[in-house]
């Protein structure tokens, strides 16, 4: 039997033998802002297809603990030993993968994405299994824990981070959700990385249960959860957690105004999602405003500048080293008057370009301006322009 349709056996398997959920979905609806109650794959089956943004899958472990966990003092480690983490083999759990992985690519829109968290137990299981089923793996982040668990048997290095999966539904996919800008703007303007340094979640942002204790043992932090969405979903958008537990990206994803449906079948860990997503308020929708990316600004020559009198003729623009000089002309054109390319008469560009003997240039990164506070990017200048031609727009 072919792989895919193997795996369409094994979903449909599941969805026969799955427990009822008590707030069901109808072909027809899709029930936003919902926790749905029972197992996953059953869930899913029931979901229009092509209906979903973005699903953040944080799916168990596997991670095969063999025998009871202790600190140098004895103390007992709460480790990861409930028997939803458990499966009697790799090949049970290969499966279980599969059909939670096909399920899930048949909600996802042709513009959807998938982000699934793991560690070394089961992440590169995973990741074959996306590429089995023509998932196209868009990054691997690197989330790297600023307070992780010791090893206390002192035979590994210490397990300091997880690894999320970013993938697109199909080969070839465009249009998906990637909100460049702002991931640049939030790493003070220079491209974010895949490395992410977040602390483990703990504190009062940690659920406990009626006795004190740790309410669900795999708890991720909002701050990781909120990157994520910012990163690939905006506002309206449909967020799906097949694995809701604690209700992590349900709260989050209603603070940042996305829709989200959440699917448990574990009735304290669904109550509890539920009673923290109700205690959850969005933000103010100005406080989630998308940075525009640079194709989207309107477009301001730097003759603007000069006609607002921003930039008044007869300015001498440099670079960032205040080695090379320019001088601005009244027609927004500037004059080198430095070797290189001294004489050259052009736009901030073909001034740039010449100046370094390059063949192109970015000219609003390349001049700078002096000012009270040290040499300034004429770009800021440029910001200003766009910020009142925003503002005339309303």
């Amino acid at each position: 039997m072919p792989k895919v349709e193997a795996v369409e056996a094994l979903s449909r398997l599941a969805s026969r033998s799955a427990p009822r959920a008590s707030r069901a979905a109808t072909p027809d609806a899709l029930p936003l802002d919902t926790i749905l109650r029972g197992d996953c794959v059953a869930e899913l089956s029931r979901l229009p297809a092509q209906s979903v943004d973005l699903v953040f899958a944080d799916p168990p472990y596997n991670l095969q603990l063999q025998g009871e966990l202790r600190r140098p003092d004895e103390s007992r480690v709460d480790a990861v030993d409930d028997a939803w983490d458990q499966f009697e083999s790799f090949q049970a759990y290969d499966a279980f993968t599969r059909a939670w992985l096909l399920a899930v690519r048949r909600v996802l829109k042709p513009t959807g994405s998938l982000w699934v968290i793991g560690s070394y137990h089961n992440i590169f299981r995973v990741g074959s299994m996306l590429q089995d089923l023509d998932f196209w793996i868009l990054n691997d982040i690197v989330w790297r824990k600023t307070n992780p668990m010791p090893n206390f048997r002192g035979r590994r290095f210490t397990n300091a981070h997880e690894t999320l999966i970013w993938a697109a539904r199909e080969p070839n996919a465009k249009g998906y959700t990637f909100n460049y800008e702002a991931m640049k703007a939030a790493n003070e303007d220079v491209q974010m990385r895949s490395d992410w340094l977040f602390p483990i979640c703990s504190g009062g942002e940690r659920l406990k249960d009626a006795d004190g204790h740790k309410l669900h043992p795999t708890q991720k932090p909002e701050a990781l959860i909120a990157r994520i969405l910012l990163a690939a979903s905006k506002p309206g958008d449909v967020v799906l957690d097949p694995f809701l537990g604690s209700g992590t990206t349900a709260a989050v994803a209603k603070k940042l105004r996305r829709h989200f449906i959440g699917i448990e079948r574990d009735r304290s860990y669904a109550e509890a999602a539920q009673a923290r997503v109700d205690a959850t308020h969005p933000l103010p929708e100005a406080a989630l405003a998308p940075a525009p990316s640079a194709r989207e600004a309107p477009r301001v020559a730097f003759a603007s500048l000069v006609e607002r009198g921003l930039v008044t003729p007869g300015t001498l623009l440099t670079d960032a080293r205040a080695q090379v000089k320019a001088l601005v002309r009244a027609d927004g054109t500037l004059s080198l008057e430095t070797a290189p390319g001294l004489g050259t008469v052009g736009s901030i560009h073909r001034a740039g370009a010449a100046a370094q003997g390059a063949g192109a240039c970015n000219g609003w990164t390349y001049w700078h301006i002096e000012t009270g506070e040290g040499l300034m990017p004429i770009d800021r200048l440029r910001a200003v322009v766009r910020s009142e031609m925003a503002m005339a727009a309303e």
